[in-house]
């Protein structure tokens, strides 16, 4: 079978399928002979095994995509909807073999180099021009003081952590411009490697995704590789990775798992212009953030660790501490009702000392300091990723360009209402507001109903914290010490919260995928940020509401021995003497250590072990009836051995962010009372990086490549949760730690401004005959008690109003509140200041665009004067245009941007006709190309 060139279209390893029968095509019977077998393992050590082993029978056209399939599979609508499928992908222009000697069947793909020059300019890429006269003058090193102490001490001081140069060349500076075949002046598109590995599979998927497989067209739910791998008519579909794993191979895949994914590389930088020619755009910009992302952390860390180091160099002389430990008499009343008793204050000493570590005067001083720093974060990230942006050609990328989603096409089938899209200039099917959208977004987007779920799983993550509080105390039982219990039962409690939210996440993804299916999300991008902010809310919620609890719920209300205030029937917790602020670090800490901790582990033990099951299974055959149908296979070749890998989906990224952007609320948002995060974080990262490149090169199908332009919604989440965590910063500072009582005792109530006598100041007398019913302890080792102290401002009950509030509280109440308003204002100046000091875009890459956009449309304005004057009348292939037409009409002229729907005809619905295409391939006419069945827009 021919399909437009002098190569053939499908050649079957044992099989070939006759011309004459294009219509009747029926898939070859498979053919399983022992020495075919023995053969093709034989080829694995044979010097052409490079040749062999991802190219087609030929040795010469390469293997861009692999759809596989069960050859036993008798199921008849199943083999007919494989024919049309691949039809119509060699109507495409596909060329296309099948590999039929074991059980599982290959069919290779090959895309043609007209093939891709053609779906470049409809994908609209960003294509490398010819080396201009004049560009190199466009990048000059403009002297300045800065740049030249750069050059002279930081590069030489840091030059172990540059990566080899030799492994990793830098890439030549070539300018970006949208490819286009009727401006062949601009592109060396014979060039051998000007189509890369990367757009090659970015255009097969492109092809794939938007390929019947029915013979009625008008179905447009039958359309594209996902739904046929739904219905199980093809297993699996893939690209093929750059060869094997072996360190000694000198395939991009080797080199990037030695030099890269090695955690003995973790100090170097990452090849990122490399990572981003493997793997595309979107999982390099992941790498390129999550490695900003770090290199960040540094600062904060440091500044946590000289707060850490300050509260541990001064706890020896803190007096809140001092006036604890040396106590002799002070009786504190029970913790909880009939069953605890009397307990002495001195018991906390060990824990008041702690508190002091994390609870100091640095810790304001470094809360605002990380409020500053979440802002040049984030305004660093924008100046940053603006660099690479440009480099890779993406500055200009929109996603409203993008092809809409089969499914969604799939639920409009019958919908007539159009609309025109202008970014891809085409009419689209779009759902009518009241009777589809308006519907499903009071279902799934209605703010009551996102708020009554959120609420739920607020009070749900509380009720679990407070169970797990419970569980601790039936574990440890009544005994010990007080301070003992303070630390140990928080450490318990905590641990078993970590498992209950760990459990609690994969029932939150499935009720936000639920939400998100009944939305009409066009695009896959629309359809990932939406599931993306879902699932990141609940997370939000799991993860942040029993920390939240303790911060700003606990011990804040709970009354006193003579009223306690009670929700159904059970006290409301207390804080220790020295606050919350202590628990509240050691749930914290435990929390956020643990989530990291558990997911290095699961994240590549998993992936391992599914690999390597997968594997087994394979080559053993075992349960050759269940679901998969027992594949078994001898991995002869980089198909059958990426067979066994796990599978790459649009959401493989979404964990990798979802983590961090958690971690990035641990830090920012809780910093106050853990000062050690930005550490810990910095630490899981630096492994995290290594070991998500191994977890990608090692255990995964390679991915697909896919342009972004930025992180998208996780940008927008870290820079709400940087305004949440001032206003949180300010709340637990003012309502959680001793800083705001402890500088009013000084300033107003003890007259030599210091803080002796602070810790009794706090303490409220009670006496126990008050005790309401019910609460006094039943078995008290205490004997002749008659006064208890009690964390509270509160008059004694000698005083003519006893129990009530005295005016110091009202007074503290009202500096907490001044604190909290001062605090946030002010840091959110700063921060405002910060933004608008930092431009977006450095001024010298602006003008680098700018003197680059001007280099290009001076030459294409030149380039085109010169066109028009060889063609004579400017058409293609006028009179007097054989000069033109041997040097412009190369590669054929196309529609223009500024055509109409009509002549475009990019409907999303036909299939082009089966000798249509590949004429149209090999006349290189001049008339404007018709719809081939595709979709007009870029990926």
């Amino acid at each position: 079978m021919v399909n437009g060139n002098d190569q053939p279209a499908a050649v079957a390893a044992t099989t070939t399928v006759p011309d004459s029968q294009p219509e009747a095509q029926t898939e070859p019977k498979p053919i399983v002979p022992p020495a075919g077998l023995a053969a093709a393992a034989a080829a694995t050590t044979a010097p052409n095994r490079a040749q062999t082993w991802k190219y087609f029978q030929d040795q010469r056209r390469i293997v861009d995509y692999v759809l596989a399939f069960n050859g036993e599979d008798e199921n008849a609508e199943a083999k007919q909807r494989r024919a049309i499928y691949q039809r119509n992908l060699e109507s495409e222009g596909l060329q296309i073999e099948t590999e039929n000697c074991q059980r599982i069947h290959f069919v290779k793909i090959h895309v043609p180099e007209n093939v891709l020059s053609h779906y470049c300019e409809i994908m609209k890429m960003q294509m490398p021009m010819k080396k201009l006269e004049n560009q190199d003058k466009i990048i000059m090193r403009d002297f300045s003081i800065q740049s030249t102490l750069v050059r002279l001490f930081r590069r030489p001081l840091f030059n172990f952590v540059i990566i080899d140069r030799q492994k990793f060349a830098p890439p030549e500076y070539r300018l970006m411009y949208e490819y286009s075949r009727d401006k062949p002046y601009l592109f060396d598109d014979r060039e051998q490697n000007f189509f890369t590995p990367s757009i090659r599979i970015a255009v097969a998927h492109f092809i794939l995704e938007r390929t019947y497989f029915s013979e009625a067209v008008e179905e447009k739910k039958d359309i594209g590789i996902r739904r046929l791998m739904e219905d199980q008519v093809y297993l699996d579909a893939y690209p093929l990775h750059d060869g094997c794993t072996d360190l000694r191979s000198s395939c991009q895949r080797a080199l990037l798992l030695e030099e890269w994914a090695s955690i003995s590389k973790w100090i170097k930088h990452q090849p990122l212009d490399h990572i981003k020619e493997y793997f595309g755009v979107k999982i390099a910009m992941y790498f390129a953030w999550l490695g900003f992302y770090t290199h960040m952390l540094i600062p904060a860390s440091v500044v946590g660790l000289i707060c850490f180091f300050y509260g541990l160099l001064t706890y020896p002389a803190n007096r809140i501490s001092q006036e604890i430990c040396d106590d002799n008499g002070t009786i504190m009343c029970p913790q909880c009702d009939k069953y605890c008793d009397y307990w002495y204050l001195r018991t906390t000493c060990n824990i008041s000392k702690l508190a002091h570590i994390f609870d100091n005067e640095m810790t304001i001083v470094f809360s605002i300091f990380m409020s500053v720093w979440a802002t040049l974060y984030l305004e660093m990230w924008k100046r940053y990723s603006s660099r690479i942006q440009h480099r890779w050609g993406i500055t200009e990328y929109c996603s409203l360009a993008e092809p809409p989603r089969p499914q969604y096409l799939s639920r409009l089938k019958n919908i007539k209402k159009m609309m025109f899209n202008i970014a891809t200039g085409a009419q689209e099917p779009s759902p009518p507001f009241w009777t589809k959208k308006f519907p499903s977004f009071l279902y799934s987007y209605s703010v009551i109903f996102l708020f009554i779920l959120l609420t739920i799983a607020a009070v749900f993550g509380i009720v679990v914290y407070r169970m797990s509080l419970m569980t601790s105390k039936n574990i440890y039982g009544d005994g010990g010490s007080v301070s003992g219990k303070l630390i140990i039962f928080p450490a318990t409690t905590a641990a078993i919260n970590l498992l209950a939210s760990t459990a609690l996440t994969y029932a939150y993804q499935y009720v936000a995928e639920y939400m998100t299916n009944v939305e009409y999300r066009r695009t896959q991008t629309e359809y990932n940020e939406s599931l993306n902010l879902k699932i990141y809310l609940f997370e939000f919620v799991n993860y942040y509401s029993s920390i939240f609890y303790i911060a700003f719920m606990k011990g804040k209300f709970p009354g006193y021995p003579a009223k306690y205030n009670r929700i159904l029937h059970l006290r409301q917790e207390e804080c220790s003497p020295g606050g919350c602020l202590m628990e509240l670090c050691i749930q914290l800490a435990i929390i956020m250590v643990g989530k990291q901790a558990i997911g290095a582990i699961t994240e590549i033990l998993i992936p391992f072990l599914v690999q390597k099951f997968k594997e087994f299974r394979s080559v053993l055959g075992i349960d050759a009836g269940s679901a998969e149908n027992g594949e078994r296979l001898i991995c002869c070749n980089q198909w059958t051995k990426d067979f066994n890998l796990i599978n790459w989906h649009d959401r493989s990224l979404f964990n990798e962010y979802l983590k961090m952007v958690i971690q990035y609320g641990f830090i920012t948002i809780f910093v106050v009372a853990f000062p050690l995060a930005p550490f810990f974080a910095l630490l899981n990262n630096v492994f995290e990086t290594r070991l998500d490149a191994k977890k990608f090169l090692l255990y995964y199908k390679r991915a697909v490549p896919q342009r972004v332009r930025d992180l998208g919604i996780w940008y927008n989440i870290m820079h709400v949760v940087g305004k949440v965590a001032v206003i949180s910063s300010a709340f637990i500072i003012a309502f959680s730690s001793n800083f705001i009582p402890r500088l009013m005792y000084m300033n107003v109530v003890n007259p030599t401004g210091t803080d002796e006598g602070f810790v009794n100041h706090t303490l409220a007398y009670f006496n126990v005959s008050h005790f309401e019913a019910n609460a006094a302890p039943e078995n008290s080792t205490f004997s002749n008690i008659t006064i208890c102290r009690y964390s509270e401002y509160r008059n004694p009950p000698d005083d003519p109003r006893p129990y009530k509030r005295p005016s110091i509280y009202w007074q503290i109440l009202a500096i907490r509140l001044t604190f909290v308003v001062i605090y946030q204002n002010l840091v959110s100046f700063v921060q405002i200041v910060v933004a608008w000091a930092i431009p977006d875009v450095p001024t010298k890459l602006q003008d680098q665009i700018k003197r680059e956009q001007y280099l290009t449309n001076e030459y294409i304005i030149e380039q085109e004067k010169l066109k028009m004057a060889l063609s004579g009348t400017g058409g293609c292939g006028g009179v007097g245009g054989s000069v033109a037409g041997t040097r412009y009409a190369q590669n054929g002229c196309v529609a223009s941007e500024d055509s109409s729907p009509d002549d475009e005809k990019a409907n999303y619905g036909s299939i082009a006709d089966d000798n249509e295409y590949p004429l149209r391939m090999q006349t290189d006419d001049c008339e404007p190309y018709a719809a081939y069945g595709i979709v007009t827009s870029r990926v």
